[in-house]
């Protein structure tokens, strides 16, 4: 009887373990960045090619390898970083596991040039599937050069599944600014497709944090510094202005090594509880060091899932530093009140009308603007409801005989008199109904409906553009500006004229209209910064994510108070909507009391 169980060739195995380290070109990007800093580089440049399917190469000016070292390397479990496993709770370099060329070399055709400063002549290599085709003595600077062609070229699936070019090249990104931000003393550049995209030379960490995120971050950071037996931080967070609901830098770092932490991200978080409106994040770039022996950084090989030993002390010491420096920052100025210039306050007669104070909000847009009949009434698709609705609305629900009825059922019909409505808090709209008491969230309800207007739009291409006396420029982060590229054709059907001008420099030139007067930078990185956020290759799932985005920002506030026919006006745009009990993204628009739920209260 044959053996069923057999050991697998070096070759599978090579290939299988490669899965775990390198599952896109930008794991490539990674491993070779940090293996330069681990070598004493403090210039390093990375050139891609085709966002790394055809071509990655990472220069550095680290100290280089012998021959026997540049061919070691490619061997499994091969590192110069530890010699054993008491060596683990010492750690001050990226790599340890001695996985990152084994694994590349699995799945790519590597060259190598290196040289050591103490050699006069350095050493060629090329690696392909693991097996060293080509070794030669070669003229080269100090340091070593890697060029890894044809990613995946022998795991044909791994390739299939790649995003696009400008997916990838956004994850490249992502990896060079954790290494920038970790490493500000090494000068590093990044050429993409014969352009020079990044060139960051070796500076303070704030100098980095704006050389990378642009110039509005030097006025948006707080520095945050705190020193105790336990951990040491250091490093910035963002002052109350600049909060942001999407979009926001955030970044962990221990003893050098970037790190994901929900548990210290919560903690940043509560220490702007009550400061800043609700879902707004703060940025943040902090770095925490500890003695080496208190965690362990052996849970993954990204290496990025840290363990600590004092934990909830850290959690305790991070959340008092950031609310402490925000704190300090953020004193409200002293009033001195000057009696004798005072005015005199008149005193408060009922019989005086009252006026409603003015708020922030652009009173040239209508924002219940719909299609009109004849007559000069609002046309609403009552037929909506009874194409979504009508077969349920025949049938009873099973477990309780309760008949579905939709919002347009609960108003009155439409030959009466419309019902007066309400607003409590200015926040609530209250209507009463044929069902109940109906209590409607006025922004969400325009929320739905200019979502509506605006995808509909989209859709027809006869999308308003609002042309601006005066374009506006800003700057976008390498990051953003690579996403901008890819997103660019959603944003013009949706309304907005905007012009690349090159080197992450975007002109606003038209906005959709309705959406005057809005921070139009804010806005557009906020849209920009959802999709990297929850990315998305379907053209229709993008733009339902950047309408939603305007349609948030450009809603009637809470606060905001109404007058009697903005609310008439509001719930019949609502009633025209398609499920308009729901916020595109899965929120109550609206609920209803029955008179038998109202009188239980009493």
């Amino acid at each position: 009887m044959e053996n069923k169980i057999k050991v697998l060739s070096q070759q599978v195995a090579s290939q299988i373990a490669a899965g775990e380290v390198v599952n896109r070109p930008a794991s490539v990007v990674k491993e070779l960045v940090e293996n330069a800093v681990d070598a004493g580089a403090d210039n390093i440049r990375i050139l891609l090619t085709d966002a790394g399917r055809t071509s990655i190469q990472v220069i550095d000016n680290g100290c280089g390898m012998s021959p026997d070292d540049a061919r070691t390397a490619f061997e499994r479990h091969a590192t110069s970083k530890i010699r054993e496993s008491d060596d683990l709770f010492s750690l001050t370099t990226f790599g340890f596991r001695g996985e990152a060329l084994p694994s590349i070399a699995a799945v790519a055709e590597v060259h190598l040039r290196t040289r050591t400063a103490q050699s006069d002549t350095g050493t060629a290599l090329m690696v392909k599937a693991s097996e060293i085709e080509l070794e030669e003595p070669c003229v080269c600077p100090v340091g070593s050069s890697f060029t890894v062609r044809n990613l995946f070229f022998n795991v044909p699936a791994r390739r299939k599944f790649l995003k696009s070019n400008q997916t990838e090249y956004g994850h490249i990104l992502n990896e060079i600014e954790r290494v920038a931000l970790a490493h500000p003393e090494v000068a590093v550049e990044l050429t993409n497709q014969g352009e020079q995209v990044l060139s960051l030379p070796a500076s303070a960490i704030k100098q980095r944090i704006v050389n990378l995120f642009g110039r509005k971050m030097n006025e948006a950071l707080l520095p945050v510094e705190v020193e105790t037996s336990v951990v040491k931080v250091s490093g910035f967070c963002s002052n109350l202005d600049n909060v942001k609901g999407r979009g926001a830098k955030q970044f962990f770092f221990v003893n050098g090594r970037f790190m994901r932490h929900p548990y210290f991200h919560k903690a940043v978080v509560s220490a702007y509880e009550g400061l800043v409106p609700e879902g707004d994040q703060p940025s943040y770039f902090l770095f925490l060091n500890v003695p080496p022996e208190t965690i362990d950084v052996n849970i993954h090989p990204t290496k990025t899932e840290i363990k600590f030993q004092d934990e909830q002390v850290i959690w305790k010491i991070l959340m008092a530093a950031v609310k402490e420096t925000v704190g300090q920052f953020e004193k409200m100025p002293t009033i001195d009140f000057n009696t004798a210039d005072m005015p005199d306050i008149p005193i408060y007669d009922a019989s005086r009308p009252v006026i409603q104070p003015k708020v922030s909000y652009n009173p040239d847009f209508n924002p219940f603007a719909g299609s009109r009949n004849e007559s000069g009434q609002t046309r609403t698709n009552r037929d909506n409801w009874s194409k979504l609705y009508g077969d349920v609305i025949e049938r009873k629900v099973n477990d309780g005989g309760i008949p579905f009825t939709p919002m347009s059922e609960t108003f009155v019909k439409p030959d009466e008199e419309p019902l007066k409505p309400y607003q409590f808090a200015d926040r609530f709209i209250l209507v009463p109904s044929e069902q109940g008491l109906m209590i409607i969230d006025q922004h969400r309800a325009h929320t739905k409906v200019l979502y509506e207007r605006f995808m509909a739009d989209a859709k027809s291409h006869s999308a308003a553009s609002q042309g601006l006396l005066f374009p506006e420029m800003f700057q976008l982060s390498a990051t953003d500006a690579a996403a901008f590229a890819e997103l660019k054709p959603r944003f013009t059907a949706l309304g907005f004229d905007l012009s690349d001008m090159g080197r992450g420099a975007v002109a606003v030139q038209g906005v959709p209209s309705g959406m005057e007067g809005q921070d139009y930078e804010r806005l557009i990185t906020d849209m920009i910064a959802d999709l990297r956020i929850n990315p998305t290759q379907e053209e229709e799932r993008q733009l339902e994510s950047m309408a939603l985005a305007m349609a948030r920002k450009a809603a009637i506030p809470a606060g905001r108070h109404l007058s009697e026919n903005e609310m008439q006006e509001l719930v019949r745009s609502l009633k025209a909507c398609s499920m308009a009990s729901r916020t595109p993204d899965g929120k109550n628009v609206y609920v209803i009391k029955s008179e038998e739920e109202i009188s239980k209260w009493f």
